[in-house]
């Protein structure tokens, strides 16, 4: 196993059955995960949460020990265990956030764990299709932007009230989905905790008008600054590590805000959060708000695709690509992997901003993992390997999820599409419909228009 996942061609070679070789592993592993689930009933019983309370816990202990290493899993969930019984003896509101110190700690010193390795996945050449170049798109698929554009300038005109409100939290989403985007698409860096500058920028908004009275148009302003002010300190503690590491740091500092803002509650509101927040008077209205979203979102999304298309961004996937050969070339892979952190989060933090005057009130919710974890959904959803995956997955995602939740049984409903997404799309919704563009003569497959 430890051979075709960092060698794939050379154990095909050896006529190894790969597909059957890992469904083997993933069978094991989900039973022993079963079992130890069987194991803890008597202690904590069953409930609908259990599987997401434990997916954390199970990923810190893996990358305190180190991925790959027994022993170091075995003593890193002996330390976790006995520091938690520590915790809730002597410090108990240091419960929510101690381990993800541990794990911070640990990881400054010891990148790769207690007792882990450096991970060299993919030093062997790419496997599957190679990614196509990425050039600006053709005259068509232009044509057809500047249509939806249009259409959706039209909203207040032909819709409801209910559709300016919607269309601007899809707006609101799809910018925070665009900027997690350009980390991960451009820059191969698989954030876990991007929530943190998201609901980091909309908390400085807050904050602002909360306590200095701050006019929308400065906390506006100010917003991204304070979120990536935050991503230029937590990038440069996470780019240490790469991989499932840097994901997992990631993870850990989107924690630690939000617990600094869910315990905090005299100055954040705990878990009451902010409320009043409102916009200016010219755009208190739904429909100006609205077209004040769509300058800034368009605005946005657009700058990070100008942002992918400058020597920046072709730096930034040469690092992502082969962080040797950029480096043997003169890119300081590093250093322009924080930039793209930093403003990745600071985009994000415009998003914050827009989305804490639309609503009027802010929650520690913003900074939680599950709302990571939804830009990351749309994100795979859209297409990795595309420009437009971000904002393409985000409307989708929160469109199909609006009209859902009016059933009962949603959530299955929403589990069984995404599902269905990635098994129909693998390459996700943008990628798939340029094949069948491609396919249909619709796109010149000689020139590539994403």
């Amino acid at each position: 196993v430890r051979a075709a996942t960092q060698d794939r061609e050379m154990v095909g070679a050896l006529g190894v059955n790969q597909s059957w070789l890992f469904t083997g592993v993933f069978f094991l592993g989900c039973a022993l995960a079963g079992l130890g689930g069987a194991v803890q009933l008597p202690k904590g019983g069953a409930d609908l949460l259990m599987d997401f309370n434990i997916l954390t816990s199970v990923f810190v202990v893996v990358v305190i020990g180190g991925m790959g290493s027994l022993p170091g899993a075995y003593l890193a969930a002996v330390i976790i265990s006995v520091l938690n019984v520590f915790g809730v003896s002597y410090m108990p509101q240091s419960t929510l956030v101690l381990m993800f110190v541990v794990m911070v700690v640990v990881l400054i010193f010891r990148p790769f764990g207690l007792f882990g390795k450096e991970e060299v996945a993919g030093e062997h050449g790419q496997v599957g299709e190679p990614e196509r170049p990425i050039k600006p798109a053709g005259l068509r698929v232009r044509m057809l932007v500047l249509a939806g554009l249009v259409l959706l300038g039209l909203i207040p005109v032909l819709g409801s009230n209910f559709a300016e409100v919607l269309a601007t939290d899809i707006l609101i989403f799809c910018l925070f989905a665009a900027s997690l985007h350009f980390m991960l698409g451009q820059g191969g860096l698989v954030s876990f905790g991007h929530a943190a500058f998201f609901g980091g920028g909309a908390y400085v908004a807050a904050l602002l008008v909360t306590y200095a009275d701050t006019p929308m148009e400065l906390a506006m302003v100010l917003a991204p600054l304070g979120a990536g002010l935050a991503a230029v300190v937590i990038g440069w503690v996470c780019l240490r590590s790469t991989g499932v590491y840097f994901a997992m740091l990631t993870l850990a500092f989107a924690q630690l805000l939000w617990s600094l803002v869910f315990q905090w509650g005299d100055i954040t509101g705990g878990d009451d959060g902010l409320v009043n927040i409102w916009p200016s008077a010219w755009a208190s209205s739904n429909t100006v708000f609205f077209y004040l979203a769509l300058v800034i979102c368009v605005g946005g999304i657009l700058l990070l695709r100008h942002a992918a298309h400058s020597p920046f961004g072709y730096a930034l996937r040469a690092a992502r690509d082969s962080a040797r050969q950029a480096e043997a070339m003169g890119i300081h892979t590093k250093r322009i992997q924080w930039v793209a952190f930093a403003f990745a989060g600071a985009m994000a933090g415009i998003a914050g901003g827009l989305f804490v005057f639309s609503k009027g009130s802010v929650f520690p919710n913003e900074l939680e993992i599950a709302r990571s974890f939804d830009a990351l959904i749309v994100v795979f959803l859209g297409g990795v390997k595309t420009l437009s995956g971000g904002w393409v997955g985000g409307a989708s995602f929160e469109a199909v999820k609006d009209y859902l939740t009016r059933f009962e049984y949603w959530r299955l409903a929403l589990g069984l599409l995404i599902i269905g997404v990635v098994i129909l799309a693998p390459e996700g919704i943008v990628g798939s419909l340029r094949k069948l563009g491609e396919r249909i003569g619709f796109l010149n497959a000689a020139e590539d228009k994403r």
